[in-house]
């Protein structure tokens, strides 16, 4: 099966699959680290208590840095409402301190471990100017987060029958109450639809997936950073702010 893209091309010398490059905010802050922020909670919900209340309550306590580095959280962190991408980055730099101690031992270490590390390999790959000493240090971290997130995965999440989150079901709540209001899942539209929705919208199980192509990319950025420079040189977050 041949490309159409790489039969023109060719003859100028070029790979038609250069052409996708890594994007730091899609990819890692608005996917990898999204997920596994919102896993963690998953998981403080299912292990009880007032765990969500204290976190919630030790982001209202960060102070702001900077004129814009890092914002006044919200009252309702793990809300997760009307965030982007700036908001999932301030949350990893401090977050820390936040879930420490949250968790029993031995889930509090290898979480605060997995946070270090996603934090490290955020910093190396958000470097405006990369040498080829930062880029083995990249290279390592990349190692080191697969390394971090398949620890969590067997040794944490595996131990927690967790749920989606109470925002997570309501959207999908709202989902199959618009899809029964136009009549596309077989019911009928004379019924109450409220009631279909709360037949239908109860919190399902939610497991941790790292298969995913987000995830699979990281592999990539110590030789796209080589070709095409920085991560910033190819990031939609330049876009988003101009």
């Amino acid at each position: 099966m041949k490309n159409a893209f790489s039969e023109k091309l060719r003859k100028f010398g070029n790979n038609f699959y250069d052409l996708f490059v890594p994007d730091l905010l899609h990819e890692f802050e608005l996917g990898v680290w999204k997920a596994t922020f919102s896993h963690t909670l998953r998981i403080l919900f299912a292990a009880g208590g007032d765990r969500i209340q204290q976190l919630n309550e030790r982001f209202r306590q960060v102070p702001t840095f900077g004129r814009d580095t890092i914002r006044r959280f919200t009252k309702n962190t793990a809300d997760m409402k009307k965030l982007a991408a700036r908001d999932f980055e301030d949350i990893l730099q401090c977050c820390i301190p936040v879930f420490e101690g949250l968790l029993d031992e031995p889930f509090n270490a290898i979480l605060l471990d997995l946070l270090w590390t996603l934090a490290v390999w955020h910093a190396l790959a958000k470097l405006r100017m990369q040498t080829s000493s930062t880029l083995a240090h990249l290279d390592n971290a990349t190692t080191a987060l697969g390394k971090r997130l398949r620890l969590f995965k067997d040794k944490v999440c595996d131990h927690f029958a967790t749920r989606e989150l109470p925002r997570e079901s309501a959207a999908r709540g709202r989902r199959t109450a618009a899809l029964a209001a136009k009549g596309q899942m077989g019911i009928d539209t004379s019924s109450d639809i409220a009631d279909v929705a709360t037949i239908l919208s109860g919190q399902h199980l939610k497991t941790f997936n790292l298969s995913t192509y987000k995830l699979h990319a990281l592999g990539d950025y110590v030789s796209s950073i080589k070709q095409f420079g920085p991560s910033d040189n190819t990031s939609t977050q330049t876009v988003r702010k101009s």
